[in-house]
């Protein structure tokens, strides 16, 4: 098994208008642009069912693992001049650029590729709606019946004051 790396040919992301990485020779490792990251590099190895960032912020290196599953999907983003294909993550920061060119035909050929290398759905960044939240797992739901889950809190009624009397204390 062959391995990329940012010195045998692949072009750092933000070094050059053009990146182009080889889906069918993984695991594959280069260099992107990050802005948080010390030097605004960070390092990402890409595997079949994961994707390690390395980085330093401030010094303090980190690395973070991440499962392909956990990604949306691979998305096409940019104008008409130089389009980019994107793993998409729910958070942006986690997002990866894969390929970088102005050639539609290779383009539409890679994003094809990638989506099933992945096995995840090809995103069309301009009609993508956000995706509905999901319902959270809830432990006390499966322990409650429902009527005492829609039950309202009571509303607390005012007191009576009484002042100026005398009260009348029982001891015993």
């Amino acid at each position: 098994m062959r391995r990329q790396t940012a010195t045998c040919g692949v072009h750092p992301a933000g070094s050059s208008r053009s990146l182009r990485l080889d889906p069918l020779s993984l695991p594959v490792r280069f260099d992107a642009h990050d802005p948080r990251a010390d030097g605004h590099v960070r390092q990402i190895e890409l595997h079949r069912e994961r994707v390690v960032l390395r980085r330093a912020v401030r010094g303090m290196q980190m690395a973070i693992n991440v499962r392909v599953a956990d990604f949306t999907g691979v998305a096409l983003r940019g104008n008409d001049e130089a389009q980019t294909l994107v793993l998409v993550h729910r958070d942006p920061s986690l997002s990866i650029p894969l390929l970088i060119s102005t050639d539609a035909d290779e383009i539409a050929q890679a994003w094809a590729i990638w989506s099933e290398i992945f096995a995840l759905p090809q995103l069309d960044e301009g009609a993508r709606k956000p995706a509905p939240r999901r319902r959270r797992a809830n432990a006390i739901r499966a322990r409650r019946p429902k009527f005492l889950m829609r039950r309202r809190t009571a509303m607390a009624r005012e007191l009576s004051v009484h002042r100026g009397e005398r009260e009348i204390i029982a001891r015993n």
